[in-house]
């Protein structure tokens, strides 16, 4: 055993070959075009739990600029090849939930106890399906969610379930079915032991714990509860190289349909997937899962029992619960090097709806995290009418390249490097979520943006015209929104309902300086991982000590 003086001198010699070696290893690293990890971040396994992916240093998030002197929040932009319809937003640090007009007026909102946990809907029948955030032991170390609520459009909460505990937790994104259920992402924990029995290594995971992820489908139980009728798992479904006597052993690039267990190319966190959208297509009656942590989406067939999900035959495709396919990152299944790679880190894949241009294929919000820029991709599908994808023997899937793209004319002004969506509008516009910034933002099949709005709402309250955000601990703005939706003025759950705007929610400029909320920062967390071993997430949101404001309307 050393001594602690001992220990001592030895934390002190290795500290300062750390500096001294410094120079040389962010030199390669830069080589490499991907920003350094500050040192002591992410480097090895986390004994004490955390180790989501530790933070790189990268470019700022760009702070939007408006073209109006002044003016830091509210509509920058709105011009008449804008969409027309009304945009669903939910700011990320607070409460309330607003729907906008193109004008930049809101004409309704709603008012949670929680935060939200990350997406919300607007149902057919005009209620507000929202997501919440709840704080559980463990949790994912980032989207957390938990707790699900239904709102009628009178703000009276009709339907609430709650599912997290420290052994799983929903997370990130919700979907309403056709048939009035709810598709939920969901996280579960697996010990070291049980990691180490499909094929993980003790040397690949840096945290005592992994939180893989599953989908479920929930039936509600009115007014309070739910049941759940179908579930799958991306545990079902790995493959491993490493170890013969295991029964998932194979070669992940003959079994593209499986889940490599080093499918990130990259030391393991315990939020191994890192899953934030899915998307249901009722003709396919398939599911369509973002997973940032392999730099891919992937779909499964949800035309399988529960039991089929868990294997590899049955359902519609005949191929139980295994990927129907995958896109962005060849290099997760060994067909591919990370030269290959299309996606880095994105969100929201999305199929783009029946009578919409383009209908049929899927857009992705790319984040850009390791480039430093972001950018909006539409593929089409190699998909055939009964929903069978083409993949040629020792191929990639396809496609090669997008239908389309959008980024930024100087590419490095349109950078989010977490959260943040994209989603296809009725004239062929595409709506924009620059998530880490509040930007919400629309632009037409040529890049030219068309109307424009920056969230003002924040932790705390709202700000007032030319104040500016602050930075949370994780280096988002305070006005952050997760993704946004647009619904059509003849959208059925706007059908009858006053939509009289109800004023802007910034306060006047006059109020500049006194809302005791401008560039209000705090101090950026070091620990990217969920809480391990049990310890309920040092690294989680803080609570917010002070009243939740309410709508303008009611204040």
């Amino acid at each position: 055993m050393k001594t602690i003086k001992q220990k001592l001198i030895w934390s002190a010699t290795v500290a300062l070959l750390i500096v001294l070696s410094s120079g040389l290893t962010l030199s390669v690293l830069a080589q490499n075009n991907r920003p350094p990890r500050q040192v002591g971040q992410g480097q090895g396994r986390n004994r004490d739990g955390g180790g989501g992916g530790g933070r790189h240093d990268m470019p700022e998030n760009k702070i939007p600029v408006s073209p109006n002197p002044g003016q830091t929040v509210g509509l920058y932009l709105n011009t008449p090849q804008a969409c027309p319809g009304y945009t669903l937003m939910a700011p990320k640090h607070n409460t309330v939930t607003y729907l906008l007009d193109n004008e930049g007026r809101y004409v309704h909102s709603w008012k949670s106890e929680y935060e939200p946990g990350q997406t919300v809907y607007l149902l057919p029948n005009g209620h507000l399906l929202r997501s919440c955030m709840v704080r559980v032991q463990g949790g994912t170390g980032g989207g957390e969610g938990g707790r699900i609520e239904e709102f009628d459009w009178d703000g009276n909460l009709v339907w609430e379930f709650t599912h997290a505990t420290r052994d799983y937790q929903l997370h990130h994104d919700i979907k309403p079915l056709p048939n009035g259920h709810i598709l939920a992402l969901m996280v579960e924990r697996k010990t070291m032991e049980q990691a180490l029995a499909v094929g993980f290594t003790e040397q690949q995971m840096r945290d005592e714990y992994l939180v893989p992820d599953a989908v479920v489908e929930i039936e509600p139980i009115y007014p309070k509860g739910g049941k759940i009728i179908w579930e799958w798992h991306a545990w079902d479904h790995l493959i491993q190289d490493t170890d013969r006597s295991k029964p998932n052993y194979g070669e992940p690039a003959q079994h593209p349909e499986r889940i490599y267990v080093a499918c990130n190319g990259r030391a393991t966190a315990a939020f191994w997937n890192h899953m934030n959208s899915l998307d249901y297509n009722a003709k396919l009656d398939q599911i369509v899962l973002s997973v940032r942590g392999c730099n891919e989406i992937w779909i499964i067939d949800h035309g399988t029992t529960t039991q089929q999900a868990a294997g590899h035959t049955g359902g519609k495709q005949g191929k139980g619960g295994d990927l129907l396919y995958r896109w962005g990152n060849p290099a997760a299944y060994k067909r591919g090097t990370l030269q290959d790679k299309q996606l880095v880190q994105q969100h929201d894949a999305l199929w783009i709806p029946a009578g919409y241009p383009g209908a049929g294929h899927m857009t992705i919000f790319n984040n850009g995290y390791d480039r430093g820029w972001s950018s909006v991709e539409e593929i089409v599908l190699p998909v055939d009418a009964s929903g069978k994808y083409t993949l040629a023997p020792g191929k990639n899937f396809g496609p090669d390249k997008p239908c389309w793209h959008y980024e930024a004319k100087n590419r490095t002004d349109f950078f989010s490097a977490e959260i943040s969506g994209a989603c296809r509008l009725p004239n062929g516009n595409t709506l924009i979520c620059g998530g880490i910034v509040g930007n919400l933002f629309e632009v037409t099949p040529a890049g030219e943006m068309v109307w424009q709005y920056v969230n003002p709402m924040v932790r705390g309250g709202i700000l007032a015209q030319g104040e500016l955000p602050g930075k949370d601990m994780r280096g988002h703005l305070w006005n952050a929104v997760f993704q946004v939706n647009r619904y059509a003025p003849d959208y059925a759950g706007l059908k009858g309902r006053d939509l009289t705007p109800k004023g802007v929610i910034e306060l006047p400029a006059d109020q500049k300086g006194k809302t005791g909320l401008h560039n209000m920062t705090e101090a950026q967390r070091t620990d990217r991982g969920p809480g391990g071993k049990g310890k309920g997430g040092g690294n989680r949101p803080p609570r917010d000590g002070q009243q939740r404001p309410p709508p303008p309307d009611q204040q």
